[in-house]
């Protein structure tokens, strides 16, 4: 029974769910103290759009999905500077954008079920050039992280005292929102473009009910999203269920019962 894992298809997928478990969570719990939540929906709509335009042209999916994303993410920085008094609308329009942009494109699509697996995930149908290119997006991502972590630690918490003590919030935002994008283009094949942003939260509130510091949260954050896409692969490969619903629901599941816990306390 555990012959599967000895398997080329599923060991692309379990490097992949690593992959993407260490790094979504770490961009997570900046999104959710800056409390901007709704990001990960706008641009997993936006790298939605990216992944039809690129299956209508032939171009690799998850490239033109990590360029339509990062363009989404650029666009929301400038009307967010544009309209400082009401930044949650720049969310909405580019979430808005991506929909049109996927709704038209996806009738062009002539293999409707390559677009549906970028819906709601497909890790066990990984490649070996989009392994390569998720592992090689995935480091990159990690490094800007980790040397831009204090920044990221002051600019979550308080902007306007950051950019007193001379961080420079705009560069910071510009380069996180970047981050954020290519996260979500990469990590919609596997757990899907439609459940990606609860990847992204769920893992982080399951840490907030554990930890006591910011770096213990990031810690617990990437040990809870491991566990969830770890063992919603395992689950997959066995009971054939979509991977990203099965992820998610995991999550879930666990987010309750650590809340009753804490209750009990």
């Amino acid at each position: 029974m555990l012959e599967i894992f000895t398997m080329p298809f599923m060991q692309r997928a379990i490097v992949v769910a690593i992959c993407i478990s260490v790094i979504t969570p770490l961009i997570g719990n900046t999104i959710v103290l800056k409390r901007l939540s709704a990001i990960g929906d706008a641009l997993s709509h936006s790298g939605l759009a990216g992944v039809a335009i690129g299956l209508c042209f032939g171009f690799n999916p998850i490239m033109t999905a990590v360029v339509f994303s990062i363009i989404s993410a650029l666009i929301i920085e400038y009307i967010r500077s544009r309209f400082s008094n009401y930044s949650e609308m720049a969310t909405a329009v580019v979430l808005s954008f991506g929909v049109g942009i996927a709704a038209v494109f996806s009738g062009f699509i002539k293999n409707a079920a390559s677009f549906g697996s970028f819906l709601f995930g497909s890790i066990v149908a990984i490649s070996q050039t989009e392994l390569i290119t998720v592992v090689i997006l995935a480091i990159f991502v990690l490094a800007i992280l980790l040397f831009l972590y204090r920044e990221l630690l002051y600019t979550a918490f308080d902007e306007e005292s950051a950019q007193l003590s001379g961080v420079p919030v705009r560069s910071v935002n510009l380069i996180f929102t970047i981050l954020t994008a290519i996260v979500v283009s990469i990590a919609a094949r596997t757990v899907g473009a439609l459940v990606i942003s609860s990847l992204m939260v769920i893992p982080v509130a399951c840490a907030m009910l554990v930890s006591k510091s910011y770096k213990q949260n990031m810690i617990f954050s990437v040990v809870f999203a491991l566990l969830f896409t770890i063992s919603g692969l395992g689950v997959t490969a066995f009971y054939d269920l979509k991977p990203g619903g099965t992820i998610v629901l995991i999550g879930i599941a666990v987010l309750i019962l650590l809340i009753f816990v804490r209750k009990k306390e």
